[in-house]
């Protein structure tokens, strides 16, 4: 839990600092403008308008991309826990085609590993317990296939069954890779250095094209540099799911039910 407060934190104070860096940047800005006014009759340089439309029409661009783009993997997140209970609950199912006598243990197996599944990335931050519970993980998934391989290759078992689960385990085992790059697929550092940039030349322009007036306009000063560090903030919060405001957590539940399904399935 602190380290989840830790990354909230940080992603606050980094945005708090942006806003502030992007208020000072529009006054540089203002300052430069005011200078050009005072030594030039003629006032702001031509065709400001013309650079200012560039800047902001692919900052624009840069944050649509970035955004849509964290949207997304937030989605296809949530969509992969949903695929991997899934892929659980046909692979615990098809157990039940080999005789009860074949596979005493691999129920059990089953709703530990249901378990261990359903709280593996709440840990995140913590690698180290990160890192038993992936371990514990990789031990189950051997023993429950050894176990299902076993049992299948019995002179009494059906072909049909083995045919039936040995897929549904691949599957099941699959997944899990698949969920673990999920978790580290994020846009290149890059994109984050070129948004940053576009934000400042953005608050310089910003105060280069206001420098024309008397007074500073505050309200334009602030509204832009609150709305872009918002933002920013957003969009690196759903990067990372597990550990901001933004959650994915919730759509663990399915995985916390399939394994009640199965301890009730047990009592009865």
């Amino acid at each position: 839990m602190a380290d989840k407060i830790d990354f909230t934190l940080l992603i606050t104070i980094t945005a708090c600092v942006l806003f502030f860096l992007m208020v000072a940047v529009s006054e540089l800005g203002r300052r430069i403008g005011l200078n050009r006014i005072a030594n030039d009759p003629k006032g702001l340089a031509e065709g400001i308008g013309a650079a200012e439309g560039a800047v902001f029409a692919l900052l624009g661009l840069v944050i649509a991309f970035t955004f849509s783009g964290a949207a997304t993997r937030l989605e296809e997140r949530r969509d992969l826990i949903t695929e991997e209970a899934n892929a659980i609950g046909t692979a615990y199912l098809r157990i039940d085609l080999l005789s009860k006598e074949a596979q005493p243990e691999i129920p059990e197996l089953f709703r530990t590993y249901t378990g261990i599944r359903a709280t593996i990335y709440e840990d995140r931050a913590n690698k180290p317990l990160m890192k038993v519970k992936q371990n514990k993980v990789a031990d189950l998934q051997t023993r429950i296939w050894r176990l299902s391989l076993a049992a299948s290759r019995l002179p009494d078992a059906s072909p049909q069954a083995t045919m039936l689960l040995i897929p549904a385990l691949n599957e099941m085992i699959d997944i899990t890779t698949t969920r673990e790059m999920a978790t580290k697929n994020h846009p290149p550092v890059q994109i984050y250095i070129l948004l940053y940039g576009l934000s400042f030349i953005g608050a310089l322009l910003v105060g280069y094209s206001m420098s024309v007036n008397k007074e500073r306009s505050w309200l334009h000063i602030l509204s832009f540099s609150a709305v872009m560090s918002l933002a920013i903030y957003v969009i690196v919060d759903l990067e990372y799911p597990r550990l901001g405001i933004i959650k994915v957590d919730t759509s663990d539940q399915v995985l916390f039910d399939l394994q009640k399904s199965m301890e009730a399935e047990q009592s009865d």
